[in-house]
């Protein structure tokens, strides 16, 4: 995930801003040692009674903090910096990934991995956040090493080899008692803490709904039982943690007695001043946080690698390169087959819903040219929307092929809208960002879907509102037919796209798109929507299907005998005489 920010089109800034931050630590690292010694000094000179080496040592102490603290300040703000350019990169990579192929719906629709979305949203700010602090502080711990070490060995070659030995035991223990129980307690935590928030954000998309039926008491059981795994999970958490403070504050307080310990000889006989005495105790301090880095940030490790491991799963799936072959995932299904073509085709369609082997079509064919009408019907479940999925590109777990013109001149109308937040424009021409209509052109569109007083009642094309609060499911409708009449596609896919109209706007709409020569795809109920289409294809489920022509065709299941087709498993439709709306195989 990192290496193709330090090496690709960003390299230059990202290894410039590390360079400068390098320098920096450098820096700050000189002044670190300068300040130390200063305080050694300084100490020697009150115990020998030295008044101007002590006034020189305390001048020199605001000389050197006089850097020292705007380099401080600059030096945590070019971190973060870094930090902030480097999320920002790499959000917009995982979210090419994520958006492209149109992979969030394959993501949403399957259980391949859990809260994509705070995945992008925290978990990539963890990691270039805390990738660059944890590099710094590596950095940083070399540099103290370099630095404070040659004093400490100045002073006592017994202190370095008891450091040596004290640090390496401390990280031993921590990596082998605390390693792998932090991380995977972190990972989890991570993981219900996301499921906890999203239980949440469902019931504020679903307000509405759960007020009508007064839900809120199974909503807080759902709630409840996705926060006790969280407060389940924190328990186990904090008790593990609890050990690990408690083995870290032994190991960091016990440098307060070694130094002194050792260097007591030395001091009481007069060989050593108490200020160098003071000197290799800051030496030995720093020195021991160098060498101990890994025992002081654990608990912060532990949590860093369990984001990296959720993050590294969402860049095997999203990621160029990355994402897995679609009929290999599905594997014991082939891939329905897709093939550019001037208008559309079934040829032999099998639809299977993902990972299932329930058959909802078998071997479907039909063609329909410009201007055609389609009415899908069926009982619930028989794979009406799922069809509509399959031409839509959006399922392919089956067999056949689908022959259709470009993807871009579809035009899909759902049941429920979805509306952006913006302005009435931009519901409008949705899901282009501009558009080559005048206002005026947009305001007679409004007209024409039967809205016309919609933009001066909310404050013109430019106004912001909460659309979906503010619009009817009708008016919503009605506004998703003005993005049809924007775009003026080839063919449109409309899924119960008029049932919350009355049969007067209905009429008037589906009036609209036949005059304008589009194919269309419907799924709908209502017997008066029959006279706006040319054939019904009727889904009688475990498969078998019919296609009548829209005249013959009567929602109690009756229809005249001329010109219907049957197909059901293992029983491919008669042949008929082609007609000039449709051939139909």
């Amino acid at each position: 995930m990192a290496k193709p920010y330090w090496l690709g089109e960003e390299k230059g800034r990202a290894w410039l801003l590390l360079a400068l931050l390098i320098v920096l630590m450098l820096v700050e690292t000189k002044l670190a040692v300068m300040l130390n010694d200063q305080s050694g000094e300084m100490t020697s000179a009150l115990a020998a009674k030295d008044g101007g080496r002590f006034w020189k040592s305390v001048r020199m102490c605001l000389f050197v903090l006089a850097f020292a603290v705007p380099v401080y300040a600059f030096y945590y703000y070019m971190r973060d910096l870094f930090a902030n350019q480097w999320r920002r990169w790499l959000t917009g990579r995982f979210l090419d990934g994520y958006l492209k192929g149109r992979r969030y719906y394959e993501l949403g629709s399957s259980s391949e991995i859990d809260n994509p979305d705070q995945r992008i949203s925290e978990d990539i700010n963890t990691f270039t956040g805390r990738s660059i602090n944890f590099l710094l502080i590596f950095l940083g711990s070399v540099m103290q090493l370099v630095a404070f070490s040659a004093v400490l060995w100045s002073i006592s070659h017994l202190l370095v080899g008891v450091l040596a030995v004290y640090a390496t035991f401390g990280t031993v223990i921590a990596l082998w008692i605390f390693g792998t129980p932090l991380i995977h307690l972190n990972f989890w935590q991570l993981r219900r803490e996301a499921d906890f928030r999203f239980s949440l954000m469902r019931v504020r998309e679903n307000a509405e709904s759960i007020a009508f039926y007064r839900g809120e008491a199974q909503e807080r059981v759902h709630i409840d039982s996705k926060l006790d795994k969280v407060i389940q999970n924190y328990g186990r958490l904090i008790k593990r943690q609890r050990s690990l403070n408690f083995f870290q504050r032994t190991f960091s307080q016990l440098t307060l007695v070694l130094p002194g310990v050792i260097l007591a000889d030395g001091v009481l006989s007069g060989e050593l001043e108490v200020g160098r005495a003071i000197q290799a105790a800051g030496a030995f301090t720093a020195v021991l946080g160098a060498v101990g880095v890994i025992v002081d940030n654990f608990e912060s490790l532990s949590r860093f690698v369990a984001g990296i491991g959720r993050l590294e799963a969402l860049s095997e799936l999203v990621l160029p390169g990355a994402a897995p072959d679609t009929a290999a995932a599905d594997g014991q299904h082939p891939r329905i087959q897709r093939h550019p073509a001037g208008q559309l085709a079934l040829e032999s369609l099998t639809l299977h819903p993902p990972q299932s082997e329930r058959v909802l079509i078998k071997e479907l064919s039909l063609v329909l040219k410009p201007g055609d009408a389609l009415l899908i019907t069926g009982d619930s479940g028989c794979g009406k929307s799922s069809l509509l999925r399959a031409i839509a590109g959006l399922w392919h777990t089956g067999s056949g092929a689908i022959h259709h013109p470009p993807l871009e001149e579809f035009f899909f109308l759902p049941q429920q809208p979805y509306l952006q937040h913006g302005t009435l424009r931009s519901q409008l021409i949705y899901p282009s960002a501009q558009s080559d209509l005048s206002d005026e052109q947009l305001l007679a569109i409004l007209e024409q879907v039967h809205l016309p007083q919609l933009a001066e009642r909310v404050g013109g094309l430019e106004a912001v509102q909460d659309w979906e609060k503010l619009l009817s499911v009708g008016e919503q409708q009605r506004l998703a037919f003005g993005r049809v009449l924007v775009h003026a596609p080839r063919i449109v896919i409309l899924d119960e796209a008029t049932s919350a109209l009355d049969s007067g706007n209905e009429a008037s709409l589906y009036g609209r798109l036949r005059d304008s020569g589009a194919t269309l795809i419907s799924i709908a109920h209502r017997p008066a929507v029959l006279r706006h289409h040319t054939h019904v294809l009727h889904l009688m489920g475990e498969g078998a299907w019919e296609l009548h022509e829209a005249g013959g065709f009567r929602f109690d299941g009756a229809s005249d005998e001329a010109g219907e087709a049957a197909g059901s498993a293992g029983k491919p439709p008669p042949a008929r005489p082609a007609r000039e709306t449709a051939i139909v195989t």
